[in-house]
């Protein structure tokens, strides 16, 4: 946005390495500098959190490393977590191919929920706020030939639910959404863009 509201600082400082959620600030005109948060999330389980709180107490957690780590007296630091939920069981991002292909036939010709936990917060601590979006993905029939070779590419690697929103359509495959396909990706831009501009 052109205008920043006034509680938040520049730069905006992007808790994650994600080539896309840099991409997605880029495309609504925000530039960022991207520093990995020190916390592995693999590391945690969220137990009998619910998914949409687990995601939200993720991306607080990588906010929070952010500010303490960066060094940077003035900036917003942005972090995001997003995981696919289906029959209720969380779906991260796949450990191995065996697991995306578990993964990726979980999710065929239904729906799925998308969530995606965000956060902003001033490098003084001021200021903070969070929240989390919800995208109703729905992924119909392809055939095996099509997902063996989609495993055997790798490209599942790092993407939670085994896929990518954007790189999926490119690839022809039957996706529709109920919601921000941004947030799909990793930031829900419509969200981040109003918290950020509003008045």
């Amino acid at each position: 946005p052109q205008e920043w509201r006034m509680t938040w600082q520049t730069p905006l400082i992007l808790a994650s390495t994600s080539p896309r959620r840099r991409e997605l600030l880029l495309e609504a005109g925000i530039s960022s500098i991207a520093v990995s948060p020190t916390i592995d999330d693999s590391l945690f389980s969220c137990g009998k959190m619910p998914p949409k709180e687990w995601v939200t107490t993720l991306a607080v957690l990588k906010a929070r490393s952010v500010t303490t780590q960066s060094g940077k007296e003035r900036g917003t630091v942005l972090a995001a977590d997003t995981v696919c939920v289906v029959d209720g069981e969380i779906l991260g991002q796949p450990r191995d191919a065996n697991e995306a292909r578990a993964m990726i036939d979980s999710v065929l010709n239904r729906d799925h929920d998308v969530h995606t936990g965000w956060c902003l917060k001033t490098m003084d601590g001021l200021h903070s706020v969070h929240g989390c979006e919800t995208t109703v993905v729905s992924i119909g029939l392809i055939s095996n030939e099509n997902i063996d070779t989609y495993i055997q590419s790798g490209m599942w690697h790092g993407k939670a639910g085994g896929y990518n929103l954007s790189e999926r359509l490119v690839a022809g495959w039957p996706l529709s959404w109920q919601g921000d396909p941004t947030s799909v990706m990793g930031l829900p831009m419509e969200r981040l863009t109003d918290e950020l501009s509003r008045k």
